[in-house]
């Protein structure tokens, strides 16, 4: 079973978890994790599963403005934040409209903030519903992974990933 992880990423959260998904994956088979600008050069086609992932922004999958927005936060004199490289550039929902009609297993994960989903959105939400027009068959329910309101992995996050991508992945085998 091979898996393909693309990730989005503005200050390491979402790729820390992407990470841990992927030592999930590989207790069952070979993961392959990359972030979103480099995921056009991945033919999805050659994997039996696609897990794709990004940081809620305004409720939902991030837009050229909300990642502008989170590279200027990081820039502010008072700022702990670290960017990502590349977290201006293209993200998941551009990825994702690149691609055309697929095949295969898929599931959707995010980051959020750690607050009813009501009021924070959930991108794996929107992750899935592009991943099913594609054609794409998912396996397991859209999945956040929480942070704080200082951008930091609440403790667990990273476990409770590694358990979900070896579930994940179990599915496919």
């Amino acid at each position: 079973m091979r898996a393909l992880i693309v990730f989005e990423s503005m200050y390491g959260c979402t790729h820390a978890i992407a990470d841990a998904i992927a030592r999930g994956v590989a207790l069952v088979g070979d993961a392959t994790t990359v972030p979103v600008s480099h995921a056009i050069d991945e033919d999805t086609s050659v994997y039996d599963l696609v897990i794709v992932g990004g940081p809620t922004h305004v409720h939902g999958m991030s837009r050229d403005s909300t990642r502008h927005g989170a590279v200027e936060a990081a820039e502010q004199p008072d700022s702990a934040l670290t960017v990502e490289p590349d977290a201006a550039g293209a993200g998941i929902r551009d990825w994702l409209g690149e691609l055309t009609g697929r095949e295969g297993a898929a599931a959707a994960f995010d980051t959020r903030v750690d607050k009813p989903a009501v009021l924070t959105g959930r991108a794996s939400k929107g992750i899935s519903k592009k991943l099913q027009n594609l054609g794409f068959t998912l396996v397991a329910d859209p999945e956040s992974f929480l942070v704080d309101t200082h951008t930091q992995l609440l403790e667990g996050e990273e476990a409770r990933a590694e358990q979900w991508g070896k579930m994940v992945a179990a599915r496919i085998t």
